[in-house]
Parts: C-alpha cells; structure tokens; sequence
C-alpha cells in the first residue's frame, strides 16, 4: 500500500481596523491572501501566523478558524482563517511582488486565481462558518 502524500495549507483572511483586506501579489497566481504549506510538527494556527509574516511582513492575531477548501485530485487541504494585524510593517518578499491592504470591493475584484475569491467571501460570512468545499 502507498503512503499518501497530502499538502496542508493554512491561509488568512487578514481584514484592519479600516475594514480593509491584506492581499499578496503571487509571481504565479497574482493578487491572494497569504498563506502556505504547513511544516511538518507545526500547527494551523502557527502556520498561518509565521506565513503571514513571511509574505507581507505583519505579524497577525488569529480570530476564528473559517473552514477548509479540499482539491480532491491534488490532494491538498486548504485551511482557511480570519485574522487581524498586530504590527510589523508591509514588506515584499520572493513570495510577494506586491503586498497591501484593500477595500473589500476592490480586493475582491484583484482576486482572479481560481476560487480564491469565494474563500475570501465565505471567510468574512460568518453565516458560512464552519465550511468544508471539495473540489
């Protein structure tokens, strides 16, 4: 039998004072939310935090898990929370091209990867909380 090879990641829906989104400008998919491929013994939450800072240079507080969104034939989960800025100063990286923080409508808008945009609008719907999305 063959061991299975799964990718778990953690992002952040990363939303300031002034309602505004925290975005990443990818090389390979443009405008996301940061985010990344969890060590091994690290936890979500850990994760999530250290690749925010990585990305973008903020360091955040994690609020509320959100939920997952499952890529079936690729076998990664994808492990979605909300989060606000604590500190730290908006930094590029070879991750990020561009890094900001955007109005909602605008962020949404930037957004164009694949089903990015609806993770970040079932984050902010706490209706929608907890989701599971298979794909």
């Amino acid at each position: 039998m063959a061991v299975p090879k799964h990718i778990v990641s953690a992002a952040a829906i990363v939303v300031n004072e002034k309602n505004e989104i925290l975005l990443i400008k990818g090389p390979r998919r443009g405008w996301e939310m940061p985010g990344g491929q969890v060590e091994e013994g690290e936890s979500l939450m850990d994760a999530v935090v250290r690749e925010t800072k990585e990305e973008s240079g903020i360091d955040i507080e994690v609020l509320k898990f959100c939920g997952i969104f499952q890529n079936i034939d690729g076998s990664i989960c994808n492990t979605l929370f909300l989060g606000k800025p604590v500190g730290g100063e908006l930094t590029t990286s070879p991750e990020s091209l561009e890094v900001g923080f955007y109005k909602l409508e605008e962020a949404l808008e930037m957004v164009t990867w694949n089903n990015f945009r609806q993770r970040i609008e079932y984050c902010l719907d706490e209706n929608m909380h907890p989701f599971y999305v298979g794909f």
